[in-house]
């Protein structure tokens, strides 16, 4: 990962960190808020969402109270491709592909035809998850979602 992975954090993204590892047990890597969605995004590593997330949701709805914010947990990647996928959870991404205009870097995530509802999710909300996160480690300002053939 780029960018991202060098960015320092504020006292307050710490503190907030530290409390979700209180909550779920699980270190997060990163933590982004999105203004659009007023909503927390926690970055774990690989494997850890169901176990942060907890039993039907529990640890998340503790988090969501007392931060009186939506919260959301995704998985790392290793990749771009990874990561795409795992931004775009719970929609199975078939393919991703990288496409640069100029200074700007577009990822188009290729999804099977009923999944694209998912990908999008509620007004955007999922490709804006997306867009943030992939923003910020790969320089992403684009994410698009296409049906496969």
């Amino acid at each position: 990962m780029s960018a991202g992975a060098n960015r320092r954090l504020t006292n307050e993204e710490l503190q907030l960190m530290s409390f979700f590892e209180d909550i779920t047990k699980i270190p997060p890597k990163d933590l982004l808020y999105d203004e659009d969605f007023q909503r927390y995004i926690f970055l774990v590593d690989r494997g850890l969402a169901p176990l942060a997330v907890g039993k039907a949701g529990s640890k998340i709805r503790m988090l969501k109270e007392f931060l009186k914010k939506d919260v959301e947990v995704v998985e790392d990647g290793s990749n771009l491709e990874e990561l795409v996928k795992s931004t775009l959870f719970p929609a199975r991404v078939v393919e991703v592909k990288l496409k640069e205009e100029g200074d700007r870097k577009i990822v188009i995530a290729i999804v099977p035809p009923d999944q694209v509802g998912i990908a999008i999710g509620r007004n955007g909300r999922n490709v804006q998850r997306a867009r943030l996160i992939l923003g910020r480690y790969y320089g992403v300002t684009e994410v698009r979602v296409q049906p496969s053939a």
